[in-house]
Formats: C-alpha cells, sequence, structure tokens
C-alpha cells in the first residue's frame, strides 16, 4: 500500500488564537501591556500569575467580552476589533466557558442548566436535545443527577455539570476560568483528566487561566506566566519543570519572596523604629 502523505494547509498551520502586542486598560489604569500568545487546534494552553495580574482580563479578551485598547486579538484569523456585534455573537456560539465556582444556575435542574445553550442557541427538536443532554452528561459521569438541582450537588459534581454545560454545543474553543478553585483533591483531578480529554475528543482548543501548578502541568500542552500585565515567561511543561527562570521557579515551588516580593515596599525599618510614625 502507498504511503500516505498529509499536506499541512495554512488551516491547519496557523494559531486559533492570536494575540499580537494586545493591551488593554480600565479607564487610565493599564491592566495588559503589550502580550503576545497563541494557542493552536487541539491545544490545552495554561495562563498562570498572581492574583490581579491580568489572567482574567486577558481571557475576557480572547472571548470577546472585552475589546483590546490596542494590537491585535485573532480568533480563528478574525480580527475582533473588526467584527460586527452580530458578527462577534455568532462567533461566540461557537466558544464554550467554564466560569470559576460553574456558575450553574440554581433555580434549574441540571438537565435543563445542559440544555440551555442548546434550547437558546439551536433550533434541534426537543428529542435530540434530550439525547444529547444525557450525552454530555454521561461523558462527565452525571447522567444519573439529571433530575437533581444544583443544590443537591457537591462541588466537585456542580464543576463537572458546569463542563457538560461548557461542551454542549461541541466548542472549537473552550475558556476557562479557575477550573479548579474550591476543589478537593479528588474532583480537582478529575476536572482536570476531563478538561483534557473532552479537548481530544471535540478535536477543540481549550485556554485555561489557573493557578493550579501540578494539575496543569499534567494536562496542558503549553503554559504563559503573566506578571505586571505582561508575558514574563512561557514553555511547555517539561521547560517549565526545568527552567531557572526566576519568575517560574518562586511561583512552581511557591516561593514566599522572589521577583514577586515579600514585602510591601516600605522605608527600611531601621529609620522608623523609635518614631511615632510607620
Amino acid at each position: 500500500m502507498p504511503a500516505i502523505i498529509v499536506t499541512a494547509t495554512a488551516e491547519s498551520t496557523s494559531p486559533l488564537v492570536s494575540l499580537r502586542d494586545a493591551r488593554f486598560a480600565y479607564g487610565e489604569r493599564e491592566v495588559l501591556r503589550g502580550i503576545d500568545l497563541s494557542v493552536h487546534r487541539g491545544q490545552v494552553v495554561a495562563i498562570m500569575g498572581g492574583s490581579g495580574c491580568g489572567k482574567t482580563t486577558l481571557l475576557r479578551l480572547i472571548g470577546g467580552q472585552l475589546r483590546a485598547s490596542g494590537g491585535v486579538v485573532e480568533v480563528e484569523g478574525r480580527d475582533l476589533a473588526g467584527l460586527s456585534g452580530k458578527d462577534l455573537y455568532a462567533l461566540r456560539r461557537r466558544m464554550g466557558m467554564l466560569f470559576q465556582f460553574g456558575a450553574l444556575f440554581t433555580d434549574m435542574s441540571v438537565f435543563d442548566n445542559v440544555a440551555f445553550p442548546l434550547r437558546e442557541h439551536t433550533v434541534l427538536p426537543a428529542g435530540m436535545i434530550h439525547d444529547l443532554v444525557l450525552m454530555k452528561l454521561q461523558a462527565v459521569g452525571l447522567r444519573g443527577a439529571a433530575k437533581l438541582s444544583p443544590g443537591e450537588l457537591s462541588g466537585g459534581m456542580a464543576r463537572r455539570v458546569a463542563l457538560a454545560r461548557a461542551v454542549a454545543l461541541d466548542p472549537m474553543l473552550i475558556l476557562y476560568d479557575e477550573p479548579f478553585a474550591g476543589l478537593d483533591p479528588i474532583s480537582l483531578g478529575i476536572i482536570g483528566q476531563l478538561i483534557r480529554k473532552l479537548n481530544d475528543a471535540l478535536g477543540a482548543s481549550s485556554v485555561m487561566v489557573t493557578h493550579d501548578v501540578h494539575e496543569s502541568l499534567s494536562i496542558v500542552d503549553y503554559i504563559y506566566f503573566v506578571s505586571d500585565g505582561r508575558v514574563v515567561a512561557q514553555g511547555t511543561p517539561d521547560e517549565i519543570r526545568a527552567s531557572s527562570d526566576p519568575f517560574v521557579h518562586q511561583f512552581v515551588n511557591a516561593e514566599a519572596d522572589g521577583p514577586v516580593p515579600f514585602h510591601y515596599p516600605a522605608a527600611p525599618i531601621d529609620s522608623l523604629l523609635g518614631g511615632e510614625g510607620a
């Protein structure tokens, strides 16, 4: 049998998400400064950094909830800044979002939570929606919980329901805002493996904002570290583990002091001892 030669196309080699010199400010307060970042098809990419460094803002730029103050933010080769509201809405239909702590609708059943995007964005018949919802719940191990309310779920189960809802429309891009926050070790491991498996099964790409270094290194393809609104380090999990970069070393090893200082800037303490002010 002759060998099959696959020729890469521009679509398959170009990144699904591309940020070039992206900037964002809330009024006069600049939050992101010249971000360069790319996510290729099939990848799971983590964005890490300290609290308040701009990670969630960056996720919102990619998802189109915010528009960059400068630079370029592209998804599937389309500059989000140039899209009309209608075109942006259509593009966002092809994205899934897992919000921090799940954000389930508390007055809906598990089934109706997962069915919500299907009912909102499609004209599928009720029978087909029923079957699709059960398939998504089966994928996260919760088909038997379809009739429960969110209040009857553990934190880990609620996060899995939110994940089933995020992938209900088989998105090309899935965005995760702190998917591991508040989870016990077992639930954390389950969510991590589901993120990887669902991404691969759907042929999607995933961007994950997280503080959890250990779990992320086991499931992602690439990591960006953000500090003070800039990308300060990046690499594959193996490159991050072997990195001698001071910021990466401090973050991965949870060290109290380093490039991110323990002490808030202050005058030398010797100059204050015995005085009246701080």
